[in-house]
């Protein structure tokens, strides 16, 4: 008996799905920093042992669209919704439980199995203290919040969890393996995930001027590779960084090229950690204005959801 399929993560911007995908999967897939938005494709991660399959998702968090890169991030995340054997539904320990209704009412009409994961559970304590309130059972605060989400998802499992720390994370997957279906597997066994080499290049320039530069920069950055050649022993990249204003790019690049250098230093160095090998990369900075509002860009730069 052989069993496989699609376990697909939704939630919420800034709750830790990201985080979580990586833990499950065992490998560093998906962007996680500390900043909302930061994924904003679908990505998959693949899990293999000899009579398994899991094909983890980590989708965009949900928000109400301003522009069309928007509208592509939240089409990505309803497209979980579609093809999902098991839906795992992330939420926080502040979050709000009933922001994004919209979204949460699609889910709560799902008939497959629902997981609700109520993560940050290590930080119940620490929010108490930054609001000067008294100390407080953090069993009785964790029971409030079950009870609310109970209510909104009724048919859902419940499981508190820090995937920060893998707190309940091996529990999750365990129960995860309980609920597959018989299949055979999707991908080939030694597949970790559906996304090229390029794909993780772009992504990883990407976390560092998400980490490396404040406001709206980030937001308004896409990373391009039109070259990346592979040998034995190393890789040689080129990399564009789009951005919408001349503003901008003097932002990225920097007096002297500084800003631009530690991106790139730093970008190479989680390159080599990711492929193993040696890194020759070169980045350059372009704008293309308001690509972020430009359906044929969008396009260009993979963003339809199809």
């Amino acid at each position: 008996m052989h069993k496989a399929g699609f376990v697909n993560i939704v939630g919420n911007p800034n709750v830790g799905k990201s985080t979580l995908m990586n833990q499950l999967v065992g490998e560093r897939i998906s962007i996680a920093t500390f900043k909302a938005q930061t994924t904003r494709h679908r990505i998959m991660g693949i899990v293999n042992t000899d009579d398994m399959q899991i094909v983890f998702s980590d989708t965009p968090g949900v928000l109400k669209p301003n522009y069309k890169l928007q509208e592509s991030m939240l089409a990505f995340s309803e497209s979980a919704l579609q093809d999902a054997d098991v839906l795992l539904y992330v939420t926080d320990v502040v979050e709000n439980p009933e922001k994004n209704m919209d979204f949460l009412e699609k889910v709560q009409k799902m008939q497959i199995p629902v997981i609700l994961l109520i993560n940050k559970i290590d930080e119940l304590g620490e929010r108490r203290e930054e609001r000067g309130e008294r100390r407080e059972n953090g069993q009785q605060v964790l029971a409030e919040i079950v009870e609310k989400w109970h209510s909104l998802l009724p048919n859902a499992e419940i499981l508190p969890i820090s995937a920060k720390n893998k707190f309940g994370v091996d529990m999750l997957l365990k129960r995860i393996q309980e609920l597959l279906p018989e299949s055979p597997a999707f991908f080939d066994k030694d597949q970790l995930t559906d996304k090229p080499a390029r794909f993780f290049v772009s992504e990883i320039i990407r976390e560092k001027i998400l980490l490396f530069y404040d406001k709206e920069i980030p937001y308004s950055v896409e990373v391009v590779v039109e070259r990346f050649k592979e040998d034995d022993r190393q890789i040689h990249i080129n990399a564009v960084i789009y951005v919408e204003r001349d503003s901008q790019k003097g932002i990225i690049i920097g007096h002297q090229g500084v800003a631009l250098k530690k991106v790139s230093t730093e970008a190479r160095k989680a390159l080599e950690k990711f492929f193993g090998k040696h890194i020759f990369l070169e980045v350059f900075v372009k704008v293309d204005k308001d690509w972020r509002s430009s359906k044929r860009e969008l396009d260009n730069f993979g963003y339809n959801p199809e």
